[in-house]
């Protein structure tokens, strides 16, 4: 009964307090002309050209404000693993507020160049998997389901950085509809938070559990203003600090193959960008219409309300699998 009341208690203030950010600065942004430039390729959302962009503040402000408070009501511990999560967050937020600001700046869909956001994304990669290693983490693979644990040796420190990186870019990729990548994230961290904290013996879990919930009503009143029609968008702010983040979790709470399971909806954004470009350089033919797989289905005709519905879908059923095979299998 305890940990359900932490939960509700860590969900109402990472809410209420994103709801009183987002009703602030919303207009906020607008006044200030922090407008998205839409890319030329997509035509059916020209009328979306000019909605403020950088509305992933609204959930990483009150995120970080919501952890103050619970730290100094003594309802939540600064433990190390928390720590390099919330450096996770932060130092991805801040590598997507440049991007944003360039693309503001400069009036067009162009922030950091791509090889400037992946070489953002490795540093911070490396600084986390430092920090990790200095916490006396072994480079062990532990699959709880069957009890199995796999020494990795280099090969895991490989691993971690695979991991932040291409969930980052894999959440970066999927924020093309209004709520899709919000929605989905929501989803994401709510089965981590489950899944952390039936892991209570692990050190820090139960901290990871609670910022898991922060961010879980965080993202839910994120929503409230990015669902169709959307008042704001995340921006590169928003999408790679929930990338990058969602890996760290998923590293400090021991269960780096329930990634895949969780963020599956993500993964297959991924994969179908991918393939694209392996079937274009190799056959000169495209697989899809348009990646990532959400715009596929768009050039078909689908409204934009119903293929997030459908991703959300997905993205539970995943969910639930990933809590059984995390907790209860």
């Amino acid at each position: 009964m305890l940990i359900l009341a932490k939960a509700v208690l860590a969900f109402m203030i990472g809410f209420i307090l994103s709801i009183i950010f987002g009703v602030v600065l919303v207009p906020l942004l607008k006044k200030m002309n922090i407008k998205q430039t839409v890319s030329v390729f997509l035509n059916k959302h020209k009328e979306k050209e000019g909605t403020p962009t950088m509305g992933g503040l609204i959930f990483i402000i009150p995120t970080i404000i919501s952890v103050i408070i619970l730290l100094l009501w003594n309802k939540l511990e600064m433990t190390y693993n928390l720590g390099i999560v919330l450096f996770v967050f932060l130092a991805y937020a801040l590598l997507g507020f440049i991007d944003d600001y360039l693309i503001i700046k400069r009036h067009n869909n162009i922030g950091l160049s791509e090889m400037q956001k992946l070489m953002g994304q490795i540093v911070i990669a490396l600084v986390f998997f430092l920090l990790f290693r200095l916490g006396g983490r072994d480079p062990v693979l532990e699959i709880y389901t069957l009890g199995i644990s796999i020494n990795l040796g280099w090969f895991y420190w490989l691993l971690i950085l695979l991991m932040l990186v291409a969930t980052t870019n894999a959440v970066n990729l999927t924020d093309g509809l209004d709520g899709l990548a919000g929605g989905l994230s929501a989803i994401a961290f709510l089965a981590f938070g489950m899944i952390a904290w039936a892991s209570l013996g692990l050190e820090g879990n139960e901290d990871i559990g609670v910022f898991c919930f922060i961010l879980v009503g965080a993202l839910i009143a994120f929503c409230f203003f990015n669902t169709y029609p959307a008042k704001v968008f995340m921006g590169d702010t928003g999408s790679l600090a929930l990338g990058g983040t969602l890996a760290a979790v998923s590293i400090v709470s021991s269960h780096e193959l329930t990634l895949i399971i969780v963020a599956g909806v993500f993964v297959i954004e991924t994969l179908s960008c991918i393939l694209q470009r392996v079937s274009v350089r190799f056959t000169g033919k495209r697989v899809f219409l348009m990646t990532p797989l959400h715009h596929h289905f768009e050039k078909l005709g689908w409204h934009e309300l119903d293929i997030v519905k459908m991703f959300w879908f997905f993205g539970i059923v995943l969910a639930a699998i990933a809590i059984l095979w995390g907790v209860w299998i």
